[in-house]
């Protein structure tokens, strides 16, 4: 388990590192080609953040799929390789084509979350799973809490640190540091996988799986709908998709709203302040996920604890575009919610759902990879 929770931290580490500056690089290059009314320009960062997360829908109920087949380790590596390649290919862009095209291969390419999931179903006890999918959830806070804020570090070293990085080159490709950065990372990452992270998946089980995996991929969606016609999977997976769909959603405007000038109504903040607000969201999520959850769900129950979650959740989100610029030390309040609400409804879900898919007989990187790709 501590494996695990070095790999997921070091790959979440190396996706969040992209968040302080990601809005500002597709508005350079949007601004770049021409593109510069502030609505267009607002318009192509969310399709960069969309890309992602319709390679995601689309390719990783596959990959929780091959889990399920070829074992979690091997898919887990997959990701890795993904993601040290095409970040890299993602700081190299220099136009919106490249950019989309490498946040899409991105996405496509990692399913870890889902798979870690699924490796957590496998070696834990009906007791243990809350806890463990809360220390999972800790690692996405402490990368939360972390990647941003060396993101925004990062980011223009040529004006930001100077020294070796003031020449051209660096000041050509303002966002490639944090890129390369986050590419070296998701190799340690890989580097632990293959050194130490065991497969969860028993051999003979697995063996059979891959037996019948000779099918058409056809077969692996018409075996994904299967799952999620089952009234409580798919109430799950439902209640998941509204909850993420808001969160990305705001995801996508928070940037937007803090980088906006405070003449236009936002904040007029930096790389660097957003990577301080994220490492504060982060910090809440290690502390929710990574010590409260498991006396937290002893105590009130699991089914509490995300009803909970998603009403803070809600509450953040509602009241962050009320933040004055003239206090903007209120977004505390907003990021509390949104953390602290974050923080009890992904693990209890996730652990709600491994055990409607294990009572079920279901294979849990298919269940876990539905749930992801459409959430």
């Amino acid at each position: 388990m501590t494996v695990l929770f070095l790999v997921v931290l070091v790959d979440m580490l190396g996706f969040t590192i992209v968040i302080p500056f990601l809005t500002y690089f597709v508005q350079d290059l949007a601004s770049g080609q021409g593109i510069n009314d502030v609505g267009s320009r607002d318009f192509w960062v969310g399709v960069v953040i969309a890309v992602y997360s319709l390679a995601q829908f689309l390719f990783t109920p596959i990959l929780g799929s091959l889990s399920d087949r070829l074992g979690r380790r091997p898919v887990i590596m997959f990701g890795l390789v993904s993601n040290s390649v095409f970040f890299i290919v993602f700081g190299l862009s220099n136009s919106l084509e490249m950019a989309i095209i490498a946040r899409f291969l991105s996405g496509a390419g990692n399913g870890n979350i889902a798979v870690a999931r699924a490796y957590i179903g496998d070696i834990s006890t009906t007791e243990m799973i809350p806890r463990r999918m809360g220390m999972l959830g800790a690692a996405f806070g402490l990368g939360f809490m972390i990647g941003p804020f060396i993101g925004g570090i990062l980011s223009d070293p040529a004006t930001g640190i100077g020294g070796i990085f003031d020449t051209d080159f660096w000041r050509e490709y303002e966002y490639l540091l944090p890129c390369i950065f986050s590419s070296l990372l998701s190799l340690i990452s890989l580097s632990l996988a293959y050194f130490w992270l065991e497969e969860s998946l028993d051999p003979k089980e697995e063996s059979g799986v891959r037996e019948s995996s000779l099918k058409k991929l056809t077969d692996t969606f018409s075996n994904i709908i299967s799952v999620l016609k089952i009234p409580v999977i798919s109430t799950l997976v439902l209640i998941n998709f509204l909850f993420l769909m808001a969160f990305s959603m705001m995801h996508g405007t928070f940037i937007l709203f803090t980088a906006m000038s405070v003449d236009s109504g936002g904040l007029g903040w930096s790389e660097m302040e957003n990577g301080w607000i994220f490492a504060f969201i982060g910090l809440l999520g290690v502390i929710v996920q990574g010590g409260l959850i498991g006396p937290l769900s002893d105590r009130f129950g699991m089914h509490r604890l995300m009803i909970l979650g998603t009403v803070l959740c809600g509450l953040g989100i509602a009241s962050l575009p009320y933040v004055p610029s003239e206090s903007a030390w209120l977004i505390l309040g907003s990021s509390a919610g949104l953390a602290i609400g974050n923080g009890l409804f992904s693990p209890t879900q996730s652990s709600l759902l491994t055990f409607e898919a294990q009572n079920g007989g279901h294979e849990l990187g298919m269940v876990m990879g539905a749930q992801e790709g459409y959430g």
